[in-house]
């Protein structure tokens, strides 16, 4: 028989070809009309696309088909996946009534099928979000167990998912993240359809942040990466992706390469991906924060701040900077009071920070030891790394040079495996507050010596002079510019080009290139002749 347009829009949908899967679908809806199924079919593409009002308004037209042909379960479905949409979009009294005529749906039906199961998800994620984890978990496993029932592989991936996440909340990561690993096998062999798969790709990796579970988080960035990268008109969940990766490179030190995935992060939010806004925004305020550019760490903030959600604990953070420290305790309180088990755990180590500059030893001894106990040397390295690196900061207060140095340089090594240069420079300044406590200038001077390089080189103005402040070297020169790149904006500042500065340094242009890219992000200037005008300003020229 000829192929049909309907043909050619169900191929496109299978073979994730979103922009021609839409104009087919369309085109076939125009003919002659569509199936229900198929008008499902064209919500999730337009969802996909990031055109949520049609993808709501074709999501809608597939329930009254459902209705109007007398299949409930289908029409009920519908009505859920209506629900998540919108509260998604910030219409909670459309959901909210959506939510009720599927009930009313459901409970006239006169057997139990899977739409029960798919009614009990946003009833779950608003437990989940409302600070009620065991309710959360209570449900969740109920729309697992329906799933699994009625063989309906979606529903059984968002339970897996939904009742992972929820035991990671109760403060059990161990057993969240077996769930997880197992809804990801379901996922990454294509068992399970895109939507409900982006969904559950953003989760667990959102999962291994909060368990500080590095190793998966890289894991599962890079397949969700792959997973965009083979349907690259897909907008839905592409922003979220390049938030992950902007962590990953944050705690690599690649902040330029940061910024360029926050950006497109933002751009697609706006545009499609609105569950990318939170991370977009504060993960650009935790760079800024690090280089020391405050107030645009501050507005970034306040966007990320928007959707509901603060921006702990890196607000607090800079707070402390700003010698803010008894408004950086009163936030860090709060949060902590009202915290579930695993974000109270997230925001312990910042705890500590902030206790310890509010001069509060005790509760920075409390926070420590609460984040440290049930450590193992066995698990995740980065938590390792900030449990060694939170006693540390407290044993030096508590005059415990000895023991501080030990748990400092095993932090140290810790970062240092884990290639993340901004927290194994912070260790380098502890080990040289400790050595110097203990009457060792020589290895103390090697320790801020060395910690200071690595701040340089990555920008992190704040933390040069903090140990500038310690070496007692305050007035001098504080750029946050390596050698090199002092050398190139040094030759900048005489009116040399790229190529001149190329050959007088014996590097290759686009070696050059990059340096002045680097010069201008740290310097924050827009351009050659500002950073000239910089170099003036701070006696840099030659």
């Amino acid at each position: 028989m000829p192929v049909t347009t309907l043909d050619l829009g169900r191929s496109a949908f299978s073979e994730h070809r979103w922009s021609d899967a839409l104009d087919c679908l369309a085109r076939a809806d125009a003919e002659g009309g569509l199936p229900p199924q198929d008008i499902e079919l064209v919500a999730s593409v337009a969802m996909l696309l990031g055109k949520e009002s049609e993808g709501v308004a074709y999501l809608t037209r597939a329930h009254d088909e459902y209705v109007t042909m007398g299949d409930i379960p289908g029409a009920a479905r519908c009505a859920a996946w209506l629900v998540l949409y919108l509260m998604n979009l910030g219409e909670p009294a459309r959901g909210s009534g959506w939510l009720s005529r599927a009930k009313h749906l459901v409970e006239g039906m006169a057997e139990p099928t899977e739409a029960e199961g798919y009614l009990l998800i946003p009833s779950a994620l608003g437990a989940l979000y409302g600070g009620n984890p065991e309710t959360s978990n209570e449900l969740f496993s109920r729309a697992l167990g329906v799933g699994q029932r009625f063989h309906d592989r979606d529903l059984t991936a968002l339970g897996q998912l939904g009742v992972g996440t929820a035991r990671i909340s109760l403060g059990f990561p161990d057993e969240g993240l077996e769930f997880l690993d197992e809804v990801m096998v379901s996922v990454t062999a294509g068992e399970v359809s895109p939507i409900p798969s982006g969904i559950i790709y953003c989760a667990v990796i959102g999962s291994c942040r909060l368990t500080l579970d590095v190793q998966r988080a890289h894991e599962w960035t890079a397949a969700l990466a792959q997973w965009c990268g083979q349907q690259p008109d897909m907008v839905m969940f592409s922003g979220q992706c390049q938030s992950h990766r902007a962590e990953l490179f944050m705690l690599h030190g690649a902040y330029d390469d940061a910024l360029a995935a926050l950006r497109i992060a933002q751009e697609r939010s706006r545009h499609g991906d609105p569950e990318a806004t939170w991370g977009a925004w504060y993960l650009q305020g935790e760079v800024f924060r690090l280089t020391g550019r405050f107030d645009e760490a501050a507005s970034a903030y306040a966007k990320a701040g928007r959707t509901g959600f603060e921006a702990l604990p890196g607000m607090a953070l800079m707070l402390v900077r700003q010698h803010k420290e008894p408004q950086a305790q009163a936030i860090v309180r709060r949060a902590m009071s009202g915290a579930d088990p695993a974000n109270r755990r997230r925001l312990l180590p910042a705890v500590v920070e902030v206790e310890l500059a509010a001069g509060d030893l005790q509760a920075a001894r409390a926070a420590a030891d609460e984040f440290g106990a049930p450590v193992r040397d066995t698990g995740r390295p980065l938590e390792q790394a900030l449990a060694a690196q939170g006693d540390s900061s407290v044993l030096l207060v508590e005059g415990n040079a000895g023991a501080a140095l030990a748990a400092a340089r095993k932090a140290w090594r810790l970062w240092y495996s884990l290639e993340a240069p901004y927290g194994a420079a912070g260790c380098r300044v502890l080990a040289g507050r400790a050595c110097a406590m203990l009457g060792d200038q020589d290895s103390a001077a090697m320790e801020f010596e060395a910690a200071k390089a690595e701040f340089a080189d990555l920008g992190a103005t704040p933390a040069v002079a903090e140990v500038l402040e310690l070496t007692g070297e305050t007035g001098k020169d504080m750029s946050p510019l390596t050698g090199r790149e002092l050398e190139v904006l040094r030759l900048i500042a005489d009116g040399h080009s790229n190529r001149t500065i190329a050959r007088e340094l014996y590097l290759s242009e686009k070696t050059i290139a990059r340096h002045v890219s680097n010069i201008l992000s740290k310097l924050a200037v827009p351009s050659r002749a500002a950073a000239t005008s910089y170099a003036f300003q701070h006696g840099l020229h030659r």
